[in-house]
């Protein structure tokens, strides 16, 4: 058969077939022509013993250039591929070399690597022992588009692998490649391992490594990290992430699991922060199931824990403003105005900030991000400044921060037909109202919802009928009819006579 090559096995078939059938017949069964087959039987030894072919069917078109022209592009720059050589040529020599001759050129050069090119890096399978190794790394998750109240949510996965056992833990992280977002997601992993291997390894994270030229240069935080859980801290090379391989593939195989159960879920956008993490826990721990024998295996290797866990957060200073906000590594965040004017201790954990004033917790709120490609970011809660809106509501509509304020994109989109449609000292009044009844009366999702119906229909909210949907007032108070007994009651009381 035609651009086919016959097989010792093909051979050894028809020359069976041939024992009780034609010499048409048998070809036909094994896949042959009758020519083939006749040179089969002339022939006196397999297709595999033949001698290799050492001349050209066609010339080479590539014969007169290739020691003057191609090699010595090859030689000094080795990472060139075919496609730019043979665009080097086409322009060289118009008309000469088509794309058609791509794939011939294709087969040149790589023969020419294997028998001339230089080395290539050599890959060398480790074998993991049990409890030996945990590794860690951060990995990016916004390519999966997973929104939080549909709200595009940009956020890093902190990503803990045993080595042998192939066992794991991952976390949400919203900010960098912090050291307390790796302190944090370590000791959740060694904690819910229940032990601890005895070497870390990660890549060059600035948050563990002050990367000088000196082989052993932690940072003292990670160095007491370390010593706290009695584990050796290594790192790959800077820029061979590959040296990281079994969290580094690791990364892709989470990442599929990820995106098939939300295509699973058929969505992708989550009500809030917690129910993602209790998505994504639940993902890990059907992954974890299968590597369920191993690690009851390497259960037995890992250290002790500790009695306690170790300092996972770092600690600022801040001061609230007279605005009710306070700037911690380029984040604005809002606190309660009884604040204003306080020097603040300011513990960021991965997750929050927790804010101490003379060694009491005064404030907690969730930890802000920065936003790809800005500088500062914010981190504000309205309802923090409610009660001063209330007294001042034509502020609202200058506030350097107003658009920070808005809980939802419903209450943003109200505001522009609001201040589009109505005159400021109205439009600002009816939006501080708003914000007072989503968050003085805990109905921020549903008055967003029937926000949402109104800006369809083409509506402005009117206050007062709202007020009443939301947070009716009694009123009439309830009638209580008390009955007092009369005084004969008491005298029967005194009468009875008591048994000694």
């Amino acid at each position: 058969m035609s651009e086919t090559r016959i097989t010792d096995q093909q051979v050894r078939l028809y020359m069976n077939k041939r024992k009780h059938n034609t010499q048409e017949v048998a070809a036909a069964k094994v896949g042959m022509s009758s020519r083939t087959a006749r040179r089969i039987e002339r022939a006196t030894r397999l297709p595999s013993q033949k001698a290799e072919r050492d001349w050209r069917t066609r010339t080479d078109p590539f014969a007169d250039v290739w020691e003057g022209e191609v090699v010595p592009l090859l030689r000094s720059a080795p990472r060139l591929i075919p496609v730019t050589i043979l665009r080097k040529l086409q322009e060289d020599h118009p008309g000469r070399f088509p794309n058609s001759m791509r794939r011939t050129l294709e087969r040149h050069i790589s023969q020419w690597r294997a028998l001339e090119g230089p080395g290539k890096e050599i890959f060398f399978p480790q074998e993991y022992l049990p409890g030996i190794r945990g590794l860690s790394d951060f990995t990016h998750m916004e390519k999966l588009c997973v929104t939080l109240g549909g709200v595009p949510f940009d956020h890093l996965l902190y990503h803990f692998v045993l080595a042998f056992s192939r066992w794991e833990y991952a976390c949400v992280v919203d900010g960098g490649e912090s050291f307390e977002a790796l302190a944090a997601g370590l000791q959740n992993a060694l904690w819910q391992a229940g032990g601890c291997p005895r070497e870390h390894r990660s890549d060059s994270l600035s948050a563990a490594f002050r990367n000088l030229q000196e082989q052993e240069d932690f940072t003292p935080r990670y160095a007491a990290l370390l010593e706290h859980y009695g584990m050796e801290g290594t790192r790959n090379n800077r820029g061979l992430g590959h040296e990281n391989g079994s969290v580094e593939s690791s990364h892709r195989y989470l990442k599929d699991a990820v995106d098939q159960a939300l295509e699973l879920r058929g969505h992708r956008d989550f009500a809030d922060r917690a129910s993602y993490d209790e998505f994504l826990r639940g993902v890990v721990m059907r992954r974890n199931r299968r590597n369920a024998a191993a690690f009851r295996v390497e259960r037995e290797h890992l250290q002790d824990l500790p009695e306690l866990r170790t300092t996972d957060f770092v600690e600022e200073e801040a001061r609230v403003t007279r605005c009710s906000t306070f700037t911690v590594r380029n984040i604005l965040y809002s606190a309660p105005s009884r604040l204003i004017g306080h020097l603040l201790k300011v513990r960021l954990y991965i997750d929050r900030l927790d804010c101490y004033l003379s060694g009491t917790l005064v404030h907690s709120t969730p930890r802000g991000s920065l936003a790809p490609g800005r500088s500062r970011g914010h981190a504000i809660d309205y309802r923090h400044f409610i009660d001063s809106l209330k007294r001042k509501p034509q502020a609202f509509k200058g506030l350097a921060f107003r658009d920070n304020l808005f809980p939802r994109e419903a209450y943003r989109r109200t505001w522009e037909q609001l201040d589009t449609k109505l005159s400021q000292r109205s439009a600002c009044k009816t939006m501080v109202g708003l914000l007072e009844l989503a968050g003085n009366h805990g109905v921020e999702a549903q008055l967003a919802e029937r926000l949402e119906a109104l800006l369809e229909l083409g509506e402005l909210p009117d206050l007062k009928t709202l007020f009443d949907e939301f947070a009716p007032r009694l009123r009439e108070c309830p009638v209580v009819v008390v009955e007092m007994p009369s005084a004969e009651v008491y005298d029967a009381l005194l009468d009875e006579q008591v048994p000694v």
